[in-house]
């Protein structure tokens, strides 16, 4: 089926043309569809908040055909991958980078690994193979025609999530332009632990006292909130500030979230 719209997400950064060059590989095949920039400001090479933002922006978005290069494996072995979804169509690397998305848009229904056309630059599949077949199927064509069936598409590991009575880990998923620490646990993980009001919350290195609540506004300024975002995660804020610089926290890095009152060290005072 024909698509009107396509989302394109990356890693490319707004410094260069990389972005610009896609965007015109699809406007010379197919001019009439319509380009949603999801992000181009993923983390480089960094596979699992790319796949995480992806997932949790394409619900919002018309019927597509979702574009998605993050690709540290551009050149190598790894497959091209064409993904049917029950709502829409991805298009990127098979890195694991499009499979969540399929399971947001109602489940992968087909998956095509793309047979790569020669000759082609191997350091730039968004804009050589990526983009031409995201606009082919947008302008209909058939998904099993660029390649042979693929029973098994690359999953990413899932991330650590532990609840215990009084204590959750989690692996933290992404971090936002504002600084947010966004974690792969749901409110549902932190009632698990009966943890309420004040907590305490851990990174590698020091620990700082947060409260539970819903907007940022329910902490005074420059004060921490743990808090479920609008993708039905926790996470951590500031109020006013960056909670990512305030606890030195990253995509896949390790948060722990305690009961308070106790004594708030650094990692490196014992």
């Amino acid at each position: 089926m024909p698509y009107r719209w396509i989302s394109f997400t990356t890693d490319y950064g707004l410094r260069d043309g990389f972005v610009a060059a896609c965007h015109g590989v699809i406007a010379r095949l197919a001019p009439d569809v319509r380009v949603i920039d999801v992000s181009h400001l993923v983390p480089p090479q960094q596979v699992r908040p790319g796949a995480a933002v992806l997932a949790q922006t394409v619900p919002s978005l018309p019927e597509s055909v979702h574009l998605a290069v993050v690709d540290p494996g551009v050149g190598t072995a790894r497959r091209g991958l064409i993904v049917v979804a029950g709502r829409g169509v991805l298009v990127g690397p098979d890195n694991g980078l499009l499979l969540p998305a399929a399971e947001a848009l109602g489940g992968v229904k087909a998956a095509y690994a793309i047979e790569v056309p020669e000759p082609t630059y191997a350091t730039f599949h968004g804009r050589d193979v990526f983009a031409p077949v995201a606009a082919q199927l947008a302008l209909g064509a058939d998904p099993a025609s660029f390649g042979s069936a693929v029973t098994d598409p690359v999953r990413l590991p899932d991330p650590l999530v532990a609840a215990f009575p009084g204590k959750l880990v989690s692996d933290v998923l992404t971090v936002d332009h504002f600084g947010n620490v966004q974690l792969a646990a749901t409110a549902a993980d932190l009632e698990l632990t009966g943890l309420t009001g004040g907590v305490t919350v851990h990174s590698a290195r020091l620990a700082v006292p947060a409260t539970i609540g819903r907007t940022f506004g329910d902490v005074p300024q420059g004060a921490n909130l743990l808090y479920p975002d609008s993708a039905g995660r926790l996470a951590i804020a500031v109020n006013g500030g960056s909670a990512a610089a305030v606890l030195d926290l990253g995509s896949g890095q390790e948060c722990t979230i305690t009961a308070s009152p106790q004594r708030l060290v650094s990692g490196n005072d014992g």
